[in-house]
């Protein structure tokens, strides 16, 4: 059974969205991927999860890239760190950095699918943890690789799911202001 998503139990992994890498990645896939990563920033700030933010060797790959920079300014729990590791997870900062949060709920998005998103997803599931992997959200340099990243995270017990299925999950019920304004930002 999948347990839905619960606001004190969830947090948001950004997985390694470079400047560098952007120019590799196929111009539709990334821009979904941008825009529902953006997506899911404000749907995590509105009630107040905790945002990780990993970056993979960023002397080499660049900064995080503009517009996800952009979508998590206003954000209010943001955590960032560096890495070496493909795997966010497996990094000395996060493992540091997961129990101070108190999370069991992971929504993860980011690049690239088959790499560091699939190795973050993989070792998450292996803590225990629930990891919901959104796959309008990641992205790679191929469509092959995109598809088989996604399948050997839920075959590792990922749940592969979407931005909006994600979205509405943590809202839970129309008519509120959180609702229309996380409607807007969806659409």
């Amino acid at each position: 059974m999948i347990a839905g998503l619960s606001r004190s139990r969830a947090a948001l992994l950004v997985v390694d969205i470079q400047e560098r890498l952007l120019p590799a990645m196929p111009a539709d896939t990334l821009a979904g991927m941008l825009r529902n990563t953006a997506s899911l920033i404000a749907a995590a700030d509105r009630p107040g999860l905790p945002i990780v933010v990993s970056h993979q060797s960023p002397r080499g790959r660049g900064p995080t890239t503009q517009p996800i920079e952009d979508a998590l300014a206003p954000a209010r729990h943001v955590h960032r760190f560096d890495k070496l590791e493909f795997s966010a997870a497996a990094a000395p900062a996060f493992t540091a950095l997961a129990p101070t949060l108190g999370r069991d709920q992971w929504i993860v998005c980011g690049m690239e699918t088959h790499v560091c998103v699939y190795q973050t997803a993989r070792d998450l599931v292996a803590r225990g943890w629930a990891v919901h992997v959104c796959a309008d959200a990641v992205c790679s340099r191929t469509a092959m690789n995109r598809e088989l990243g996604l399948g050997l995270m839920e075959r590792a017990g990922a749940i592969i799911t979407s931005t909006e299925v994600c979205v509405f999950d943590l809202l839970g019920r129309a008519g509120s202001d959180e609702f229309r304004a996380l409607s807007k930002v969806i659409k």
